[in-house]
């Protein structure tokens, strides 16, 4: 089955996410390598990833996520925004090679105004820039499956093949597959027939080999809304079926399965969705 774990705060030190992974029981986890809303960072410092390396050792969590920040958009029209995104996305790639972390999930980014075929055709410029500033990476760009609000690109499969094919170096590049953002995007999970054409078409426009991690969200809003709200597992507009599919589905064991759901402070939601996940694996 997939490996099962949760976003969580960085809050106090990155080391903290690993305490709180733990805590509530994530066997992976995903983070945030700096403030996911601005653009400036301070140069990690040895003493901070020497923190990080020791309690990703002490609690065994593998492998960590990180996710890019929000405000980047490597699809802008306006260069002045696009440079700055393009920058941005290098510092985030460096901060991930030095903490060692293998997968960088990235929002493909929005048009605003200029059109889905301009937009996808600037982001696979930005990131072959991207890739030309990081030769020998090890760090992998995960281009995440979107819900398609407004002009926002990469909710279609078609779309993210296209990015694929169309990067230089584009076999750097991987996919991370939202459940609530394929659902609002119009692609059906709730029945067998349904996931089986959803994953379907996923492997004909994009191949299984480029998945390499999933958000396990549930949608507040029904079947081809665009809208991006995540709910709790089995809370949603998704239902507890579509989760179950994919917990029992072969191809898709020991990838992460990432929670991004609503939590409090004491993370009780993350336990809860994570016990409800592990309880349908196991039926």
């Amino acid at each position: 089955m997939l490996r099962l774990g949760a976003h969580e705060s960085v809050a106090g030190g990155l080391e903290q996410a690993f305490e709180r992974g733990a805590r509530v029981g994530c066997q992976t986890l995903q983070i945030w390598t700096k403030n996911g809303r601005r653009w400036d960072a301070p140069p990690l410092t040895t003493e901070e990833i020497q923190r990080f390396h020791a309690a990703r050792m002490a609690t065994g969590i593998e492998p960590v996520v990180a996710h890019a920040a929000y405000i980047l958009n490597p699809a802008s029209p306006k260069p002045g925004l696009r440079r700055r995104s393009i920058h941005g996305l290098i510092v985030e790639m460096e901060r991930c090679e030095e903490l060692e972390i293998p997968y960088l999930v990235l929002h493909p980014g929005a048009h605003t105004g200029a059109g889905a075929a301009a937009g996808l055709r600037l982001v696979a410029d930005s990131l072959s820039e991207v890739h030309a500033a990081t030769p020998g990476y090890h760090v992998q760009i995960l281009l995440e499956t979107m819900a398609g609000a407004g002009s926002k690109l990469g909710y279609r499969f078609e779309q993210l093949a296209y990015l694929l094919a169309e990067t230089t170096e584009g076999e750097r590049l991987g996919i991370c597959f939202d459940t609530c953002h394929v659902f609002a995007a119009g692609y059906e999970l709730r029945t067998a027939e349904g996931y089986a054409e959803t994953w379907a078409e996923f492997e004909e426009q994009i191949g299984l080999e480029r998945l390499k991690v999933l958000h396990l969200n549930d949608s507040q809003h029904p079947l081809g809304s665009h809208k991006d709200r995540h709910a709790h597992i089995g809370a949603g507009k998704l239902g507890l079926e579509a989760f179950r599919l994919l917990l029992h589905d072969p191809r898709l064991a020991g990838k992460p399965g990432l929670l991004e759901t609503p939590k409090s402070d004491d993370l009780h939601e993350d336990v809860e969705n994570l016990a409800c996940l592990r309880g349908l694996a196991a039926n």
